[in-house]
């Protein structure tokens, strides 16, 4: 079986949204509270408390006056969000992740329901406290046989409802082993150059919709912080963001379920996007581009559809490297786009070079393991600490 999540948008009537708001509200007041109470113990007593205590700290807030409401809701995505709270905590101590922040209203916020809190009958999704099931928008059904195992409601900052349903998907989507492999080198201009030579464009999502989102980011700043006004201003800005990001991961899945579909062993750079971005240049066509979200659907796809992913290390000097005679040259600007080998006389274009040494490397890491971190690389030795983006 397969642990996936398929996410809908849904409807929910006027009584079901008063106490879904009433659940997010309840469930980012009580864990802002237990972060604040890990922060406060630690730095003034350092004492570190865990998920343990702020549970029972969660049965003492039910018990005074001011805080009643929390009875009102389930008390199940409470106890989430104390364990969510506690996942935070244990990326940031192994450097996963920052210090967790407190939660804000203006960004929505989630609720996450298990087994005991909701019913799932007929196909149909019904929430602890509610007597009617959500009106979801079924884009495409639960596999037969699927079961929910959890349920996570969300509340995104335009105002939109959407439900994650997580389910084991009982079919077996193994595809049949195909002859082809392919490299993959990311880039700007192109947004996937494959060793084959084809290379797929990129749509530029960011540019297509930046002049309304400056108007509309305008038209925010101007209005007067905690009006009606303010908050319609900064509704239409979400709007417009969620509709730039809906649009880059509808391109991406397409792009990367053709890719998985096609070839059986696919080799990509590892690239650290988290880096790369510190460049305030290139920052905003990186972050467009999706590389990350690129390489995490590659990821979970190659292992639903039976194909092999091989990531090659960041510092492989694909572009450098002549794919003909093996030679590495010294330096390769960015604004250089095609160059011929000094050894060889071999004329390469610079993205289809790196494709094609990247699917080489990867045959070589498949089949026996090898390593690929260039040990003596003149730019590592010189202390380059910085990957450069490729465009």
């Amino acid at each position: 079986m397969t642990d996936k999540a398929f996410s809908y948008r849904f409807y929910p009537r006027p009584e079901q949204e008063h106490l879904l708001r009433r659940t997010l509200g309840c469930v980012r007041l009580v864990y802002n509270r237990a972060l604040a109470e890990r922060t406060e113990a630690w730095y003034s007593r350092q004492q570190r408390i865990g998920y343990n205590q702020t549970s029972a700290l969660l049965t003492e807030w039910k018990k005074q006056e001011d805080l009643q409401f929390l009875n009102e809701v389930s008390c199940v995505p409470l106890q989430q969000g104390l364990r969510h709270l506690q996942t935070a905590y244990t990326n940031f101590f192994v450097g996963r992740a920052k210090y967790p922040n407190f939660k804000k209203k203006r960004n929505g916020g989630s609720a996450e329901f298990t087994k005991s809190a909701f019913k799932w009958k007929d196909g149909k999704v019904y929430l602890a406290k509610c007597s009617e099931p959500l009106n979801i928008r079924w884009s495409r059904q639960l596999p037969k046989g699927a079961e929910p195992s959890t349920v996570t409601v969300r509340l995104n900052p335009s105002g939109q409802w959407y439900i994650s349903i997580r389910f084991d998907d009982p079919r077996n989507l193994k595809l049949e082993p195909v002859a082809q492999s392919v490299g993959l080198d990311a880039g700007i201009s192109s947004l996937v150059t494959l060793s084959t030579g084809e290379k797929i464009a990129n749509p530029k999502h960011f540019n297509r919709h930046y002049k309304r989102l400056k108007r509309a980011q305008k038209s925010l700043s101007r209005k007067e912080k905690g009006s009606r006004n303010r908050d319609k201003a900064r509704v239409k800005v979400a709007r417009i963001q969620k509709q730039i990001s809906n649009s880059r991961k509808d391109h991406l899945h397409k792009v990367t379920t053709r890719i998985v579909r096609e070839n059986q062993t696919i080799a990509v750079e590892s690239l650290a996007v988290k880096n790369m971005v510190k460049n305030h240049k290139l920052a905003r066509a990186i972050s467009d581009a999706g590389w990350g979200e690129m390489v995490c659907q590659l990821e979970y796809k190659c292992e639903w559809y039976s194909r092999t992913l091989v990531k090659i290390d960041q510092w492989f000097p694909s572009s450098k490297c002549c794919g003909n005679c093996g030679h590495i040259i010294e330096r390769l600007p960015l604004n250089i786009r095609e160059w011929d080998c000094p050894h060889c006389g071999t004329h390469h274009d610079r993205d289809v070079n790196a494709a094609r040494n990247l699917l080489a490397v990867g045959h070589t890491v498949s089949v026996c393991g090898a390593t690929v971190r260039p040990e003596e690389s003149k730019s590592r030795k010189a202390g380059a600490t910085k990957q450069k983006p490729k465009s």
